[in-house]
């Protein structure tokens, strides 16, 4: 159910739908492959070749070093022209020091996934970028038009003709994600909106669905085939339905203290006030909890897609009077948010990115800048 202007509104993509007609593979249009992965070498040139860029603008997590704002990919039309924007547009990001890309299966049903991949493939080629210091996250959960096939779909497993996370179906989805972003390692592969299936299962199955999901995942990370694995949530992590300690739990009694349960994806933006404000205030919140377990936090829906590019309260104006236009206001207080690595924010248009990374130049408020604003 859509919220309103609760910042956390329900994407379209997680409502329950008329089953996807099967496929038997989809058609591969993605040629060539990058090796490699995003590691620390790749990651600390990437942000040492930007200069003064390099202070404040990036941050260190799972020994990388991130841009403090990333690039998403969920908008737009399944068509060639949204296609051709979209890479300009992360080639424009990468070149001007964004290096992370968030995207899924079912963003444009798999059109943003290959437009990832030809952005890539151009920044390697052509802009003299390398592929290790990139960090490419997707996500796997949806069922997607296209994208499946009967070998690993189960009927039981299906929750709400719409979701699954059974082994054989992420494995499968996963594959698919490999070769339309053309990467032999995916960095970060989420479990895409698992709360949903608490609408149709019980709580215990869940557990199970969860388990059996995370041993496939710490299974496809010992394999090479990804780096680490999350989650990435609406609301699951505000309204008590997902528990960042238990699910944390979970990938520890599989992988032991070098699990590969890392990163988690959030909702965080100005339409989300109230909760903001008690994290501010609060030292045991998901963020804090996050950090105590070592697990990077990536800000989704940092722009409220485009809600949160005019009309701002008067009390972010006076937080921070420099920067040129209520966009940029609004994802620096989310990249200012303690306990956030990056916020990400769908971009293609190349002007919305030289507006955005124009934050390189102006570092993030302090933890105590941040929230003595609440209280203005």
């Amino acid at each position: 159910e859509a919220r309103g202007t609760s910042g956390r509104e329900a994407s379209p993509s997680t409502e329950p739908q008329r089953r996807p007609r099967l496929a038997q593979a989809a058609t591969p249009v993605v040629t060539g492959t990058l090796d490699g992965a995003a590691d620390r070498k790749g990651t600390n040139q990437f942000a040492a070749s930007f200069g003064e860029h390099a202070v404040g603008f990036y941050n260190e997590a799972q020994g990388l070093r991130l841009s403090s704002v990333g690039i998403g990919t969920y908008r737009g039309a399944m068509d060639d022209e949204t296609d051709a924007a979209y890479i300009s547009a992360i080639r424009a990001a990468l070149r001007a020091g964004v290096n992370v890309i968030d995207t899924s299966l079912n963003y444009r049903h798999q059109r943003s996934e290959r437009s990832v991949g030809a952005a890539l493939r151009a920044f390697v080629a052509q802009d003299g970028g390398s592929r290790n210091g990139v960090l490419v996250c997707t996500k796997g959960g949806y069922l997607v038009p296209g994208a499946l096939s009967r070998e690993s779909l189960r009927e039981r497993e299906i929750a709400g003709d719409a979701h699954c996370m059974a082994p054989a179906f992420l494995m499968d989805q996963l594959e698919r994600s490999r070769r339309n972003l053309g990467l032999t390692r995916v960095d970060v592969y989420y479990l895409h909106n698992p709360e949903t299936q608490l609408r149709f299962i019980d709580a215990s199955t869940f557990g199970v669905r969860i388990r059996r999901a995370f041993e496939c995942l710490e299974q496809a990370a010992s394999e090479g085939l990804i780096s680490h694995y999350g989650i990435a949530t609406w609301d699951g992590f505000f309204d008590g339905s997902l528990s960042l300690q238990s699910l944390e739990a979970t990938a520890r009694q599989i992988g032991g203290e070098a699990h590969r349960f890392r990163f988690v994806q959030l909702p965080v933006n100005l339409g989300i006030l109230d909760e903001l404000r008690s994290l501010a205030d609060s030292d045991r919140g998901v963020l804090d909890i996050a950090r105590d377990l070592d697990i990077t936090v990536m800000a989704s829906a940092s722009l409220l897609q485009g809600r949160s590019t005019a009309g701002l309260p008067g009390w972010i104006t006076h937080a921070l009077p420099h920067l040129a236009t209520d966009a940029q206001r609004a994802l620096q207080f989310v990249r200012s948010t303690p306990g956030v690595t990056c916020a990400l924010t769908g971009m293609r248009d190349t002007r919305h990115v030289a507006d955005n990374t124009a934050l390189a130049l102006s570092p993030p408020l302090s933890t105590e800048q941040y929230r003595a604003a609440f209280h203005q």
